[in-house]
């Protein structure tokens, strides 16, 4: 009988040793991460701050590559096919690991081939209006909206877009209906908005902060619990009488299923250590970020809450894409 436990601790020993090894000494070469987005928006920089704290932190290359299209398909089924070594990894947003699975009869991946590793940042959304728009607050909109359903048009992304999402949200808590404009990106819906082309967007705080000095359009709410110190004097939508409603883009650091446990608890550590560093904090909050810094466990908790959420707005919409 010892000679049996002596052989299978044995075994265990040397079934454990090449994860175990992989992680002291991880990383030992250049790490990729894939983004399903293109250069120079809001996740492609973000991750390029981390990216380069890493690569001084590791000495070793983080390699960022882009690779945007399909709703962030691409990119993602790119990172879901790669091994689970902790040498490629995927930078996304709640496209990716909360609204695709909720939208898409059939996807290219599954959330069971993706691990959660660090949620990073967020940005929140704004509610703007155009200044055609008769009104000054958002109990105003509402009331406006009641008195001529069916009328106010909002601008978002796409049929199956977050936008689109959180202002059906907005309508479904608010008791409003809302007519429903797509285009092509949040730029085009933000200059729509600046032109009187259509009434309001919820759309990411980003595009609507550079038009709020200048009084390109009203900014009437923010989506997050607290208010936002670029904006302190726009009350948030729960102040502004919409109870309950949060919204916002946010971004986090995924791995392929099976990456070893220790790598992934060394990813989660360092980038968690950089997202605490005073610049990024501060480079992170000029462009409208607010660092979340969770977990896997808490980052984890944050997409089942979240698929619950939008969930019951995408059965309500009965969107499905094919």
């Amino acid at each position: 009988m010892k000679t049996i436990l002596a052989v299978l601790a044995g075994i265990a020993a040397a079934t454990l040793l090449p994860q175990q090894a992989s992680a002291d000494d991880y990383p030992n070469r250049t790490v990729r991460i894939i983004e399903p987005y293109s250069a120079g928006g809001a996740p492609d920089v973000l991750l390029r701050l981390v990216a380069q704290k890493l690569t001084e932190k590791w000495k070793q290359p983080v390699v960022v590559e882009n690779r945007p299209g399909g709703n962030t398909l691409i990119g993602t089924t790119a990172v879901t096919k790669s091994d689970p070594d902790g040498y490629t990894l995927l930078l996304t947003a709640d496209q990716t690991f909360i609204l695709n699975p909720l939208l898409y009869a059939k996807l290219p991946y599954s959330m069971k081939e993706l691990e959660p590793i660090v949620l990073m940042a967020s940005i929140p959304h704004m509610l703007a209006v155009a200044n055609k728009v008769p009104v000054t607050n958002v109990k105003e909109l509402i009331a406006l909206a009641k008195s001529k359903p069916g009328t106010l048009m909002y601008g978002s992304t796409g049929p199956a877009s977050i936008q689109r999402l959180a202002a059906e949200y907005f309508a479904g808590i608010a008791g409003i209906k809302l007519v429903h404009v797509p285009y092509k990106g949040a730029p085009e819906t933000t200059t729509a908005v600046l032109t009187g082309e259509i009434d309001m967007t919820i759309n990411g705080m980003s595009n609507i902060l550079p038009h709020i000095k200048s009084k390109g359009l009203k900014a009437l709410a923010i989506s997050t619990e607290k208010r936002n110190p670029l904006t302190p004097d726009i009350p948030t939508m729960q102040e502004a009488g919409v109870p309950g409603y949060v919204s916002k883009g946010a971004f986090g650091l995924l791995a392929p299923a099976g990456t070893p446990s220790a790598v992934k608890q060394k990813v989660a550590k360092d980038v968690g250590e950089i997202l605490t560093q005073p610049d990024v904090v501060d480079a992170l909050g000029k462009l409208s970020f607010v660092v979340d810094n969770f977990g896997p466990a808490d980052f984890e908790k944050m997409i089942s809450t979240e698929t619950i959420k939008w969930g019951e707005v995408v059965k309500r919409l009965n969107i499905k894409i094919e």
